[in-house]
């Protein structure tokens, strides 16, 4: 009980600006971690990354609209705030835990001019109109709420991390810091996107994801990746029975396609029973 009320003292939670902009005011050391919620394992590291590098971390947790493409899938994302709340108040030395409203982050109710760049509408840019535009006007927001000195990231969203990094670093004196993608036992990446998923459409997923990383290795010795993977692309799609966009090979630096091994990752996103997932090995 005791360890319990200590953790509730030292651990703010921020439901508006005002409170947040009289939060921060004396601090010019925060790791900021942001998220959607359905908080799991994956958010932890990236929380215990900032807490060892800032004097102070701060967690938000707002399921962007702007980033979703159907309203169908924003109103069917994982979201459990009580839920989120009790595993964040475990952590030891987390400081705060930003929960703001809609009108907190878009306040100013202007339009975003945020565009990216024709070379950057490739993988899910290609395939999501617009969502890396709502995912660079809420960082934006974010960023010049909270005026972090770190962003921590993860991989697993690994475009995104390219362009929130690329975009951030330019407007902000903050760095991104990118941190591996943590993966269960049975090597499929953490998401929230998960918990729609039953058991035993779970476990499916599971071997999707082994069967890529078995291809990941197999292409050490191939010439052609990305023809090799294009092959394989319709192995998967008819064995699993799932409906893959992109399966690709590209450089790690700039993204580009790529048909070498160093330096380089294999990029997926398929729907499996509706839900879309992405990764990269």
């Amino acid at each position: 009980m005791f360890y319990l009320l200590n953790i509730l003292i030292q651990m703010k939670i921020i439901l508006n600006n005002s409170i947040l902009h009289k939060t921060l005011r004396p601090f010019n050391d925060i790791g900021f971690v942001p998220t959607m919620g359905g908080i799991h394992e994956g958010h932890i590291s990236l929380i215990e990354k900032s807490i060892k590098s800032n004097k102070k971390t701060l967690v938000s947790i707002f399921v962007n609209p702007k980033q979703f493409n159907a309203i169908k899938d924003f109103k069917s994302y994982p979201s459990n705030i009580k839920n989120d709340l009790t595993i964040l108040k475990k952590i030891k030395k987390l400081d705060f835990i930003y929960i703001p409203k809609f009108k907190d982050i878009f306040e100013d109710k202007k339009k975003s001019q945020i565009k990216i760049k024709r070379k950057d509408k490739i993988l899910c840019a290609k395939y999501r109109k617009g969502h890396f535009e709502g995912v660079l006007d809420v960082m934006n927001k974010l960023s010049t709420l909270i005026k972090p000195k770190k962003i921590f990231m993860g991989k697993k969203d690994f475009q995104q991390l390219y362009l929130v990094r690329n975009f951030i670093e330019k407007k902000f004196n903050t760095k991104v810091i990118g941190c591996k993608t943590i993966r269960n036992k049975n090597k499929l990446a953490l998401s929230s996107r998960n918990l729609l998923f039953n058991k035993q459409e779970l476990n499916e997923v599971e071997k999707i994801s082994k069967t890529i990383l078995n291809l990941k290795n197999k292409t050490k010795s191939t010439n052609n990746i990305n023809r090799f993977l294009q092959k394989s692309k319709k192995d998967i799609e008819k064995f699993f029975d799932v409906k893959i966009e992109y399966l690709e090979n590209r450089n790690i630096k700039n993204l580009t396609i790529s048909n070498k091994y160093l330096k380089s990752k294999i990029f997926v996103s398929y729907y499996y029973k509706g839900i879309r997932l992405i990764d990269n090995f």
